[in-house]
């Protein structure tokens, strides 16, 4: 099987997983900032393993955040939907602090940061 620009679709890595996952990702919003969680810079990596389990190292804008108990589960439940994962996995992290500098320039745009 083949993916974008014909190279091998992996169901267990590679960076046709990866770009899934992204896109994923790109549809789980921060309800208090209409910007997704990947755009505002809040998922530090995506570690694919092997046999498709995938583990999302992230944080929130802040230890407060009112969605800390929902925004995860949520992400991995987005995650595990894509054909090739067997298993997803949040680790919710503070280090580095998450700050507005972290978010990438199509999200500062669309904040007004510029």
């Amino acid at each position: 099987m083949e993916g974008k620009e014909g190279q091998p679709e992996s169901p267990t890595g590679g960076e046709n997983l990866e770009e899934s996952i992204i896109e994923a990702l790109r549809t789980v919003f921060d309800p208090e900032i209409p910007v997704n969680i990947y755009e505002l810079g809040l998922v530090y990596s995506i570690d694919i393993r092997p046999k498709g389990e995938v583990v999302v190292r992230m944080t929130l804008t802040s230890p407060g955040c009112p969605v800390a108990g929902s925004l995860p589960p949520e992400v991995e439940h987005k995650v595990l939907l894509l054909p090739g994962v067997v298993s997803a996995r949040v680790e919710l992290v503070w280090d580095p602090p998450w700050n507005p500098s972290m978010m990438s320039e199509a999200a500062k745009l669309q904040l007004g940061f510029f």
